[in-house]
């Protein structure tokens, strides 16, 4: 049976969550997650959409995404088949990395965008991974507080 369409309009605003395949990681060094930016950056330049907050766990990651025109679907579709190749270049592996689609929640983005942003920007401390988010260098806190320029990372302080 095939999969029901996701809801899209312009301006739609989406929780999206991407989980490595059976929990495994889907970051294994620093440059992959350097590439993943250099990806973000260039679904942000194709499809017009915005990226209001990140953070890349070890073994999934979340971003808050705007789509206009282009379908999330398709958005998603791209940079997941890009960060595929490139991991399995790079592992000298094959197949899938993500565990079955991703997980998509249309926001209510007036009400709900900037707690959504600081509850991903917490994930890290939240794991155990950190004391603050400030320590955290893969989310977008750290950019949105001025301290690094992500320039495909729409954001408050980040425009």
């Amino acid at each position: 049976m095939a999969r029901k369409p996701r809801i899209h309009f312009p301006g739609a605003v989406y929780h999206v969550i991407l989980r490595g395949n059976a929990g495994q990681p889907i970051f294994f060094d620093e440059r992959d997650r350097l590439r993943l930016y250099l990806f973000m950056q260039y679904i942000v330049e194709k499809f017009g959409c915005r990226i209001h907050g990140f953070c890349f766990m070890t073994n999934h990651l979340h971003l808050v995404i705007q789509s206009e025109d282009v379908p999330l679907s398709r958005i998603m579709q791209n940079l997941s088949l890009r960060y595929t190749k490139w991991i399995n270049y790079t592992q000298a592996r094959t197949g899938h990395l993500f565990q079955g689609r991703y997980k998509a929640l249309l926001l209510d983005a007036d009400s709900y965008l900037m707690e959504l942003v600081r509850y991903i920007h917490l994930n890290p401390v939240r794991a155990g991974m950190n004391n603050s988010p400030n320590d955290y260098p893969w989310s977008g806190h750290n950019a949105y507080l001025g301290k690094e320029l992500l320039p495909w990372l729409y954001g408050l302080s980040c425009r």
